[in-house]
C-alpha cells in the first residue's frame, strides 16, 4: 500500500515572502490587491478534482481580511493550520512579541472555524538553533505539532543536523512536540531539499519525483509545501535584488501542471491525518 504523504500550502500573498522585506513595508501591505483568495480558491479547485485534502497553514493577517476563506477552506473538508500572524522571522522578534502574534492568530483562526487548530508553520521555516525558544511557546500555547524545522543549511533557515523524520521533540523547557520537518533527499552525503516550493519550480520534475520516491522508500512520510502565489504567473512584479526576485519568479508558469502531475503520482492527505497514521496523534482525536 502507497504511504500518505502532506500536501501543505502556505496561505500567503506574494508581497508577504521574506525575500521582499527590503522592498514592501509590512505597513504598506494594505496598499496591494489581494490575490491570495482568487489563488486559494483554484489549489481548492485542483485538490477536489484530485480528491485530496491538504493542511492550510493560514497566515493571521490573511485570516483578518478573509474570514470567509478560511472558513471555505475548513467547509471543503481541508486543515486549517496557523501560518503566524505577520510573516516576521521568529529569530528578529522577543520571545514576548511571538507570543503575542501566535495566540492572536491561533485564537482568530480558532474563531472563525470553530474547532481547534493544532499544527503551526513559521515564515520562512525561521525556527533555528537561534529561535529554538519558539517551540516552547508553541507548546504553551496549545499547538499539538510543527511543521517549522527544515534540516538543511539555508540563508534563511535551517538546522542541518535536524531528525528528518516525523518525531516527538522535547524542548529547551521540557515540553514534548510533534515536529514534522521539512522533507530532504539524500544524494550522497548532502541534504537536498525536496519539499516543494522554490525547489519544486527549480529542479525538473522528475528529480523532485525520485527525491520525494526516496523518502517513501525510507518507509517514512513525506511533507510537501507551496504557496497560492506560486500558481500565479500574473502577479505584479516586485522591483528586488536579482536572487530574490529569481527564487520568487522561477518557473512560476510551470508550477500547476507540475501539481497536478504530483497529486496523480503521489498519495496526500493532512499532515494531522498523515502524524496520526504514523503514530504520533491520537487517532481518536478528530479534526
Amino acid at each position: 500500500m502507497a504511504i500518505k504523504n502532506a500536501l501543505t500550502v502556505d496561505v500567503e500573498d506574494y508581497f508577504h515572502v521574506s525575500a521582499f522585506a527590503k522592498s514592501i513595508s509590512r505597513h504598506d501591505w494594505d496598499k496591494h490587491p489581494l490575490r491570495v483568495e482568487k489563488n486559494t480558491h483554484r489549489l481548492m479547485d485542483m485538490f477536489d478534482e484530485a480528491r485530496v485534502k491538504a493542511t492550510f497553514f493560514v497566515l493571521g493577517w490573511v485570516a483578518d481580511r478573509n474570514r470567509n476563506l478560511v472558513a471555505e477552506i475548513a467547509a471543503r473538508g481541508h486543515e486549517v493550520a496557523s501560518h503566524g500572524y505577520s510573516h516576521q522571522l521568529i529569530y528578529n522578534q522577543t520571545p514576548d512579541v511571538f507570543r503575542e502574534e501566535t495566540l492572536r492568530s491561533k485564537f482568530l483562526l480558532e474563531d472563525i472555524v470553530q474547532a481547534p487548530v493544532r499544527g503551526y508553520r513559521a515564515a520562512s521555516y525561521s525556527i533555528t538553533s537561534k529561535s529554538l525558544w519558539a517551540l516552547d511557546i508553541l507548546a504553551e500555547a496549545g499547538f499539538d505539532y510543527d511543521s517549522s524545522i527544515f534540516p538543511v543549511r539555508h540563508d534563511r533557515y535551517g538546522i542541518p543536523d535536524a531528525e528528518e523524520k516525523p518525531h516527538t521533540l522535547k524542548t529547551p523547557l521540557g515540553h514534548s512536540l510533534v515536529e514534522f520537518p521539512l522533507s530532504t533527499a539524500k544524494v550522497f552525503n548532502y541534504k537536498l531539499p525536496v519539499a516543494g516550493g522554490g525547489y519544486f519550480r527549480l529542479y525538473p520534475y522528475l528529480l523532485t519525483r525520485a527525491g520525494l520516491r526516496q523518502v517513501n522508500a525510507r518507509e517514512q512520510p513525506f511533507i510537501f509545501y507551496l504557496h497560492p502565489w506560486e500558481i500565479d504567473p500574473d502577479q505584479p512584479k516586485v522591483e528586488a535584488g536579482w536572487f530574490s526576485r529569481f527564487r520568487h519568479y522561477n518557473n512560476l508558469e510551470k508550477c500547476e501542471s507540475r501539481l497536478q502531475r504530483l497529486m496523480q503520482d503521489f498519495q496526500f492527505g493532512t499532515a494531522w491525518q498523515v502524524l496520526q497514521d504514523a503514530g504520533l496523534m491520537d487517532k481518536d482525536t478528530n479534526m
